[in-house]
């Protein structure tokens, strides 16, 4: 079987059913964006603005190098450059937590990196997708309408972080109360689907599990090694530095699955880079937020 006819069984029912997650999911994030955080970005943006830098600018560029340089079959590599043009995902937060790392500045940096997302993500993606010659294999990824993504995102990003937003704002005493339990429902809602999807696809996912382990086994360990090489860089505080390399290297992967369903007719190649995707961060990210938790250096 080639990439191109990899199948991926998931009919419309599991398309709303993962929209409803996605949308939990944000509508739980949004839960912790407070103002205090967004004024804490005023007075400090400096972490702020290289942890944005990393996410928006330098992951998609350094995603574009990956897939010239190995030049992967052109499915797996527009996979691979879609999730890198997604915004953080949303265990980023609970991620920097395990790893004693700037709490607020993470949540900031989800929610900003979220709401900027209705535009960053058509726009890195189709302009991409458009530079790297191996993508004309599929005309229809670059002939695509960014404004029809920004319609899908807005739907499914916007509105449940502004909801959470509201609620936060206007009913914080109710907020309190289910904060806990929504971020618990929407880990346990996301790894179900994960594993449902997964035993679904079983015999397709092992036949290439091979392949697309190595390309997204290196693509996000490049992720987490540019988040905290831009700190490094810009002289950030060690908290600083973990923070954005988790917030580069947990990427949404669920939103990737999204609109690969949505606008790539569930594109088999596409879908197992991002699904992949959406497991292996959560292994790499605890793996290092363990280490970084427990090291005396942090």
């Amino acid at each position: 079987m080639k990439p191109e006819e990899i199948i991926i069984h998931f009919n419309q029912n599991n398309l709303l059913l993962l929209n409803f997650c996605l949308g939990f999911i944000m509508f739980g994030v949004a839960l912790d964006l407070k103002i205090a955080d967004f004024q804490e970005i005023i007075r400090n943006p400096k972490s702020f603005v290289v942890g944005l830098v990393s996410q928006i600018i330098l992951l998609p560029v350094i995603t574009f190098g990956l897939v010239f340089l190995f030049n992967p079959h052109p499915a797996f590599g527009l996979g691979l450059l879609l999730v890198a043009a997604c915004p953080g995902g949303n265990m980023s937060n609970y991620i920097s937590h395990l790893a004693k790392a700037n709490i607020a500045l993470s949540v900031s940096l989800t929610g900003i990196n979220t709401l900027l997302a209705v535009f960053t993500t058509p726009f890195n993606f189709t302009f991409w997708a458009s530079q790297w010659a191996a993508s004309q294999a599929m005309p229809k990824a670059i002939a695509l309408n960014g404004w029809q993504m920004v319609e899908s995102i807005a739907y499914l990003l916007i509105i449940p972080s502004l909801l959470g937003m509201f609620l936060t704002r206007n009913f914080p005493n109710i907020v309190d109360k289910i904060q806990q339990s929504v971020k618990v429902i929407s880990l346990l809602i996301f790894v179900g689907f994960i594993i449902v999807a997964s035993l679904a696809n079983w015999s397709t996912f092992v036949k290439y599990i091979h392949y697309v382990l190595i390309l997204v086994l290196i693509h996000n360990g490049l992720a987490l090694f540019i988040g905290y090489g831009a700190g490094w860089v810009a002289g950030l505080p060690k908290r600083d530095m973990h923070t954005i390399a988790i917030e580069t290297g947990i990427q949404n992967a669920g939103l990737g699955l999204v609109l690969i369903f949505n606008f790539f007719d569930g594109n088999g190649a596409m879908a197992l880079i991002a699904g992949w995707w959406g497991v292996w961060h959560l292994i790499s990210g605890s793996a290092i937020a363990y280490y970084w938790g427990t090291s005396s250096k942090v």
